[in-house]
């Protein structure tokens, strides 16, 4: 795999401060049923890397210490970790809100019967990968079969009342480009999938989130391998909006890799940026629980024009 780092360390983004925290973005590990193109993580079948109980307890003593009113479980797939339902009946005692980034498919996985009905017990709001409403987009960049799996899982949870107005379930759907491109309109985009998932299969949800793709690790070292990477960032750069630094989710919120170490964002995660203490040791949860991290520096690089590009982009969708 092509590194992208040593590509985009020399940036011209604005200094940025973080606020308050609000969100802890969580990564329980890179295993995943799926290998998608798009994916930054590089999450696939076979890794190995999976967060411990000790630091899931740590995770659940920061909330508590701090009040943080939102968890966002990442992964690969965060449901095969098998701390999953512990944090998540934690987390839920707590009043946190919790927020499951789905893959879908995993909700056909035997091993995962108990899943859907799990997370409509506590609550958890599903965001879940869906790059179109047409199976052939989907997969060629998820992989075959995973469409028909993902509009399965869809309607499972949609009986479940996932996605239903007035159920308190929140179900949100993710798209992301299949290449070198800027997401569309959200707004339009979003009315197109109601319309055509409604028509084509029954499908309710509540929101559509576009998310640009990073040039980072597996999408980067595609972009690299096919001599895209210097035209992308171009793109990125020359779709810059200054209105969207205000809303960049690095000023409220950090995230977490499955060893309990501390970075600005998921995509600084994957380039192995982590804030630093004093002296040059990368940061451990732990070691905030009792520090108040508010107007800290932002660690940015090239990668972070993809967060304020056009309508802008961030876990929770266009910026704009």
């Amino acid at each position: 795999m092509h590194a992208t780092l040593p590509l985009l360390a020399k940036s011209d983004f604005p200094a940025l401060n973080r606020g308050r925290v609000e969100t802890l973005q969580i990564n329980l590990g890179y295993l995943c049923n799926q290998t998608c193109l798009h994916c930054h993580v590089d999450a696939g079948p076979r890794r190995t890397e999976i967060m411990d109980k000790q630091t899931v307890q740590t995770v659940l003593d920061y909330l508590k210490a701090k009040n943080i009113k939102t968890v966002d479980l990442t992964g690969g797939a965060p449901e095969m970790n098998p701390h999953f339902r512990y944090l998540v009946r934690q987390a839920s005692s707590m009043g946190v809100r919790i927020i499951d980034r789905c893959n879908l498919t995993i909700l056909e996985d035997e091993s995962y019967a108990w899943l859907a009905e799990f997370l409509a017990q506590h609550k958890v709001e599903v965001v879940a990968s869906l790059p179109c409403y047409l199976s052939d987009n989907v997969d060629a960049q998820r992989g075959k079969g995973v469409f028909e799996s993902s509009i399965r899982a869809i309607q499972r949870l949609n009986q479940l009342g996932y996605g239903v107005e007035g159920s308190g379930l929140m179900l949100t759907l993710v798209y992301n480009p299949q290449g070198a491109s800027l997401p569309p309109s959200q707004t339009d985009l979003e009315i197109a999938y109601k319309r055509e998932l409604h028509l084509r299969f029954g499908i309710v949800f509540n929101q559509l989130f576009t998310i640009t793709n990073m040039p980072i690790k597996r999408f980067g070292s595609t972009l690299i391998s096919q001599g895209k990477f210097a035209s992308y960032m171009q793109l990125l750069k020359e779709a810059y909006s200054e209105d969207n630094l205000a809303g960049v989710m690095c000023k409220k919120l950090i995230s977490i890799d499955w060893k309990g170490y501390v970075y600005d964002c998921d995509f600084n995660q994957m380039l192995n940026l982590p804030l630093h203490e004093e002296g040059g040791k990368p940061t451990h949860l732990s070691d905030l629980i009792t520090q108040n991290i508010a107007g800290t520096p932002i660690v940015v690089m090239d990668h972070c024009y993809g967060c304020t590009a056009g309508q802008g982009s961030s876990c929770g969708g266009a910026l704009d």
